[in-house]
C-alpha cells in the first residue's frame, strides 16, 4: 500500500526564494559581464587606434566608462553604451572589430577624423539609429551586412575612398529618413531597392561612378525631401513618376548623361521645389512653362543642356528665385514676344545671378534689361547673336559684379553706361564692334579686377585715370585702334598680372613706371608703333612668363637682365631696330622659347649660329673702356670711402630687426662671414631671383656649412616688410616639412648700406617647379617617380596642415606654388619663401598686425579666387593653391598653360575627364611609369587607376571656386597619408 507524503508549504517557499535568489544571481551575472564587455570593448577600440592629441586619455579602468569622452550610456540599460561620439579628434588607423560589440549603440560617430582601411561589419548593432564616418579615408565597399543594422535612420558616408556597389538589398533598412554616399568612388547601378525605404528624406549618392538610368522604384519615396544624384554616369531619361514627389524641395542631377525632355506640367506637380540642378546633361525641347507653378524655386541651373524654344516669360512669377542659369543651350528670342522674358524678370525681386550666355538671343538688347531687379550681381549674355547699341539703361543696375557681353556683334559707344557701374568687378566686352573712346569714366570703377575690351573698335588714346583701378588683375585691351602714348600711370595698377595691348596703333615708349606692377606675369605689347628701349627695369620683373613686344620700333639692346627672370618661358622681341649682342644667359639659351628675327642689328649669342659674330673692339675702344673700368672706379671708391668713413664716426645704423629679437639659439654671423662664404655675393654664386632680392649659394666657415643666403633688395617696394613677415612667420614655427632657417641678419654692409639676409639649408635637388617642367639643357633630365609624386605632396599637405591647425597662431602662407617647394637630399620637400605670409588671428602682435595690412599678393594661377575679389588672407586660399599644385604634378603642366583659354583653366580640364577619361590628361611620364609596372605584373591597371583618382579627387576637392566646399588642410593631409599607405606595396616592388 503506497503512502502519499504531501509536500509542506514552507519547503515549497524555501525553494521557491532559492530559485529566485539564483535567478537574480545569474541576472546581476550576466548584467556585470554585459558592462564588462563594453568597457573591453572600448578599450580594445583605444588600443588598436592612433590617438596623436590624446583625446581619449580619460579612457581608463580608474573612471568609469559612461564618464568617458563621446560616451553615452542609458541608466534604464543596466548603463550599457548608447552613443560613441568621437568626430573631429584626430584619430587614425583602422576602425577596429570591437566597436560591433556594443550591442546597444544607437549613435556610432566616428566623422571627421583620418580613419582609413576597410569599414568593420557591424551586424551586431540592430539597436543603432546614427551612423557617421563621414570625413575620413575608408576604402573598400561597404559591407552587406551593414543591412542589418534595420533600426538605421541615418548613414553618413560621404568623402572617403569607398569603392565598389551600393548593397543590393540597401532596401531592408526601411527605417532609413537620411542617407549620404556621396563623394567616394561608388560604381554600379543605383538599387531599386531604394525604393523601399518610403520613410527616407534626404539621399545624397553624388560625386561617384554610379551608371544606368535613375530606377522608376525612387519614384515611391513619398516623403523625400532631397534628391541628389550629381556627378556620375547616370544616363537615360529622368522617370516620369519622380515628378509626382510633391515633397520634394531639392533635385540635383547635374553632370550626368541624361537625355530626354521634361514634363510639361513639372512645376504644377513639384510645388514644394526650392533648388533645381539639370546642368550638364544633353536634356532637349523646352523648358516648361509650369515651372513659373513652383512658387517656392529659388535656384534653377539648366546650363550645358540642348534645351530649345524660348525662355518661359512664367520665370517672372518666382519672387523668390536668386539664381538663373540657362547658358550654354539652343534658347531663342528673335522679337519684341520672345524677348518679353526679360521684361517679366524684373519682377524677380530676389534674383541675384542671371546666365544667358552662349544661346541664339537675337537682335537689339530691349530697353526692359534696365528694369532687371536692382540687387542683380551676375549677368552673362556672350556668345549670342546680339547687334545694336547696348541701351543706357543697363546702368541702372548698379549693383552688377560680373557683366559679360563678349562674343556678339553689338556696336555704338559705351560711354552712356559704363560709369554708373560703380561695383563692377568683372567686365567683359571682346569680340564686338564697339566704337569711340574708353571713356575716363572708366577710372571710377575702383572695384575692377578684370577689364577685357579686346577685339572692338576703341580709338583715341587710354585714358590716364585707368591708373586708379588699385585692384585690376587683367588689362586686355588689344587689337583696337587705340593711339597715343601708354600713360605712365599704367604703373599705379601693382596689383596687375596680366598686360594685353597689342595690335593697335600705340607710339612713345615703353614706360618704366611699369616695374612698378610687381607681379606681372604677361606683358603682350606687339604689333603697335613703340619706339625706345626695352627698359631695363623689366629684369626686377621675377614672376614675368610671356613677354611679347614684337613688331614695333624698338632700340637699343636687349637688357641682359631679362636672361635672369627664371619664371620667363615665351619672349618675342622679333621684328624691331634691335642691336647689340644677344645675351647667353636664362631664357636666351633656349632657341625654342626666343624669338629675335628681323633684328638686323643683333649679333653673337647661341640661339642661332646664323646671326653674325659681334666685331672685337678697337684698340682705342679698348683704352677708353680700360680707363673706364680701372681708374674711375678707383677714383670713385676713394671718395665713397671717405664718405662713409665721416658718416659713420656720426653714426651707426640701427636695424629694425635686432639679432637677439630672432633669438640668441640661432646662429650669429655677420656680412663677412656672408660675404666669404658666397664668394662676395659673385655671379658664379646666385642660384635664384625672387620678387625682393637674390638667393646665392655659399658655404660657410664656422661651422662649415652649405647654405642657401637670401639677400633682400631694399630698394624694392615691399622687400623691408618681406624680411620682417618672413623673420616673424620662421621664428615662431618649426616643422620638419618647412625649409629650415639657419640665422638672420641684419647690418651695415662694406659701403655703411643697410644690409638684410635670411640663412637657409642649402637644398641640393632644387625646387619643384624645375623637375616638373625642366628648365635648363636638356641633358640628364630626370623625371619624377608616380610615389615620389605623392610623397611630395604628401609633405607639403603635412607643412600646410601644421600652419594651418597646429603651430599656435593659424599662419597662411599665400604664395604656395612649385618653385616655392625645395627638395632635399632625400627628396624629401619643404615649403619656404614665408615672404608674404601672414597669421590668420594677429590681433597681438603688432608687427604680425603689419604683416596682415599688406594687400593679398600671390601667384596667377595659384591665388585662391576670392582674394581677386578683395577677400582677405585665409587658410582656405592655402588649401585652393594646394589643390592647384597637386593637378600640376598629376598633369604636368601650369595653370597657365597657354592651352587654357576661353574658360577653360586647369581644374574645369580635369573636372571634364574625371573619373574616367584621367589617362587622357595624366602626365606623359607618368602614364609611361604606369604602363611599364602593369607589364612587368607589378600592379594591375584597376589599381594604379584607383589612385589616381583617389589624387585628383582630393586635389578637386581643395580647388573647388568657394571657400565654403573645400575640405580642410587637416582632412586633405590625411585623405594623402591614405594614399601613400596604399602605394607602399609599390614601393617595395620597384
Amino acid at each position: 500500500m503506497s503512502t502519499n507524503h504531501p509536500v509542506k508549504p514552507t519547503v515549497l517557499m524555501l525553494l521557491a526564494l532559492l530559485l529566485f535568489s539564483y535567478g537574480v544571481g545569474s541576472i546581476r551575472c550576466a548584467t556585470a559581464t554585459d558592462n564588462s564587455t563594453d568597457m573591453i570593448s572600448l578599450l580594445d577600440f583605444k588600443k588598436a587606434i592612433n590617438d596623436p592629441t590624446g583625446a581619449l586619455n580619460s579612457w581608463n579602468r580608474s573612471t568609469p566608462y559612461c564618464q568617458w569622452l563621446g560616451i553615452r550610456c542609458n541608466p534604464k540599460s543596466h548603463g550599457r553604451v548608447t552613443a560613441l561620439s568621437l568626430a573631429a579628434q584626430s584619430l587614425s588607423g583602422s576602425i577596429p572589430a570591437s566597436v560591433g560589440n556594443l550591442t546597444f549603440l544607437h549613435t556610432l560617430d566616428l566623422s571627421s577624423n583620418n580613419f582609413s582601411g576597410q569599414m568593420p561589419h557591424l551586424n551586431k548593432l540592430q539597436k543603432m539609429q546614427i551612423l557617421n564616418l563621414s570625413y575620413n579615408s575608408l576604402d573598400g565597399i561597404i559591407p552587406d551586412t551593414l543591412t542589418n543594422c534595420s533600426s538605421l535612420k541615418k548613414l553618413l558616408l560621404y568623402n572617403n575612398f569607398l569603392s565598389g556597389i551600393i548593397p543590393p538589398h540597401i532596401g531592408l533598412l526601411t527605417n532609413l529618413t537620411f542617407m549620404a554616399i556621396s563623394s567616394n568612388t561608388i560604381s554600379g547601378i543605383i538599387p531599386p531597392t531604394l525604393g523601399n525605404i518610403t520613410s527616407l528624406g534626404e539621399l545624397y549618392l553624388t560625386t561617384n561612378q554610379l551608371g544606368g538610368s535613375i530606377p522608376d522604384e525612387l519614384g515611391k519615396l513619398s516623403n523625400i525631401t532631397v534628391l541628389s544624384l550629381g556627378d556620375n554616369r547616370l544616363s537615360g531619361s529622368i522617370p516620369e513618376n519622380l515628378f509626382n514627389l510633391s515633397s520634394l524641395e531639392q533635385v540635383e542631377v547635374s553632370r550626368n548623361q541624361l537625355g530626354g525632355t521634361l514634363p510639361t506640367n513639372m512645376g504644377d506637380r513639384l510645388s514644394n521645389l526650392q533648388i533645381l540642378y539639370m546642368s550638364h546633361n544633353m536634356l532637349e525641347g523646352n523648358i516648361p512653362t509650369s515651372l513659373g507653378n513652383a512658387s517656392m524655386l529659388q535656384e534653377v541651373v539648366f546650363q550645358f543642356n540642348n534645351f530649345t524654344g524660348q525662355i518661359p516669360t512664367s520665370f517672372g512669377k518666382l519672387s523668390n528665385m536668386y539664381k538663373l542659369d540657362l547658358q550654354s543651350n539652343k534658347l531663342e528670342a528673335k522679337n519684341s514676344e520672345s524677348w518679353a522674358f526679360l521684361q517679366a524678370l524684373g519682377n524677380c525681386s530676389a534674383l541675384a545671378r542671371l546666365s544667358l550666355a552662349r544661346n541664339q538671343l537675337q537682335g537689339v538688347i530691349p530697353d526692359s534689361i534696365g528694369n532687371l531687379p536692382t540687387n542683380l550681381t551676375i549677368l552673362t549674355l556672350g556668345g549670342n547673336k546680339l547687334s545694336g547699341v547696348v541701351p543706357p539703361s543697363i546702368g541702372n543696375l548698379s549693383s552688377l559684379l560680373q557683366l559679360t557681353l563678349d562674343l556678339n556683334s553689338l556696336t555704338g559707344t559705351v560711354d552712356q553706361w559704363i560709369g554708373n557701374l560703380k561695383n563692377i568687378q568683372y567686365l567683359t566686352l571682346n569680340r564686338n564692334n564697339f566704337t569711340g573712346p574708353i571713356p575716363p569714366s572708366i577710372g571710377d570703377l575702383s572695384g575692377l579686377t578684370s577689364l577685357v575690351l579686346k577685339n572692338n573698335d576703341f580709338e583715341s588714346s587710354i585714358p590716364p585715370n585707368i591708373g586708379n583701378l588699385g585692384k585690376l588683375l587683367e588689362l586686355d585691351l588689344s587689337y583696337n585702334n587705340l593711339q597715343g602714348n601708354i600713360p605712365p600711370e599704367i604703373g599705379n595698377l601693382e596689383q596687375l598680372i596680366n598686360i594685353s595691348l597689342s595690335a593697335n596703333k600705340l607710339t612713345g615708349e615703353i614706360p618704366g613706371t611699369l616695374v612698378q606692377c610687381e607681379g606681372l606675369q604677361l606683358i603682350k605689347m606687339d604689333q603697335n608703333l613703340l619706339t625706345g628701349s626695352i627698359p631695363v627695369s623689366f629684369g626686377n620683373l621675377t614672376s614675368l612668363i610671356t613677354l611679347n613686344l614684337s613688331n614695333n620700333y624698338l632700340s637699343g639692346t636687349i637688357p641682359r637682365a631679362l636672361g635672369n627672370l627664371q619664371q620667363l618661358s615665351e619672349l618675342d622681341l622679333s621684328h624691331n631696330h634691335l642691336k647689340g649682342e644677344i645675351p647667353t644667359n636664362g631664357i636666351f639659351k633656349n632657341a625654342t622659347t626666343v624669338s629675335l628675327g628681323d633684328n638686323w642689328g643683333l649679333c653673337g649669342g647661341v640661339l642661332d649660329p646664323r646671326t653674325p659674330a659681334c666685331p672685337s673692339p678697337s684698340r682705342k675702344t679698348t683704352i677708353q673702356y680700360y680707363l673706364i673700368r680701372t681708374l674711375i672706379p678707383i677714383f670713385g671708391f676713394m671718395s665713397l670711402a671717405l664718405l662713409i668713413y665721416l658718416f659713420l664716426v656720426k653714426k651707426v645704423p640701427t636695424s629694425k630687426f635686432s639679432q637677439s629679437s630672432f633669438g640668441e639659439y640661432f646662429l650669429k654671423v655677420s656680412y663677412n662671414d656672408l660675404a666669404e662664404a658666397t664668394k662676395h655675393f659673385s655671379q658664379s654664386s646666385l642660384i635664384g631671383r625672387g620678387s625682393h632680392g637674390s638667393v646665392y649659394k655659399g658655404t660657410l666657415k664656422e661651422p662649415k656649412l652649405q647654405v642657401a643666403v637670401k639677400v633682400f633688395n631694399l630698394e624694392m617696394r615691399g622687400a623691408e616688410r618681406s624680411f620682417l613677415a618672413e623673420c616673424e612667420a620662421l621664428r615662431s614655427i618649426q616643422h620638419r616639412n618647412l625649409l629650415p632657417i639657419i640665422t638672420a641678419c641684419s647690418t651695415v654692409d662694406h659701403t655703411g648700406n643697410v644690409f638684410k639676409a635670411l640663412v637657409y639649408e642649402y637644398m641640393p635637388n632644387g625646387n619643384l617647379d624645375t623637375w616638373l617642367h625642366h628648365k635648363g639643357d636638356g641633358k640628364d633630365q630626370k623625371h619624377l617617380g608616380l610615389t615620389q609624386r605623392i610623397s611630395i605632396a604628401v609633405n607639403i599637405a603635412d607643412a600646410l596642415d601644421y600652419l594651418h591647425h597646429d603651430c599656435g597662431r593659424p599662419t597662411v602662407h599665400c604664395d604656395l606654388k612649385p618653385s616655392n617647394i625645395l627638395l632635399n637630399r632625400d627628396m624629401d620637400a619643404l615649403l619656404g619663401d614665408f615672404g608674404i605670409a601672414r597669421f590668420y588671428v594677429d590681433s597681438h602682435l603688432t608687427s604680425a598686425a603689419s604683416i596682415s595690412s599688406i594687400g593679398v599678393k600671390g601667384t596667377i594661377g595659384y591665388i585662391a579666387p576670392e582674394y581677386a575679389q578683395g577677400g582677405h588672407a585665409s587658410i582656405s586660399g592655402d588649401v585652393y593653391s594646394f589643390g592647384i599644385v597637386l593637378l600640376e604634378m598629376m598633369i604636368g603642366k601650369r595653370p597657365t598653360d597657354s592651352m587654357f583659354t576661353d574658360g577653360l583653366d586647369l581644374v574645369k580640364f580635369v573636372e571634364d575627364n574625371f573619373p574616367h577619361q584621367i589617362h587622357h590628361v595624366i602626365d606623359g611620364h607618368l602614364r609611361e611609369e604606369c604602363k611599364e609596372l602593369e607589364q612587368a605584373n607589378m600592379i594591375t591597371e584597376t589599381v594604379i587607376h584607383q589612385c589616381l583618382v583617389s589624387l585628383l579627387q582630393v586635389a578637386l576637392s581643395c580647388a573647388h571656386q568657394l571657400p565654403s566646399e573645400r575640405m580642410n588642410m587637416k582632412v586633405a593631409a590625411s585623405k594623402m597619408h591614405a594614399i601613400n599607405t596604399s602605394c607602399l606595396g609599390w614601393k617595395s616592388k620597384k
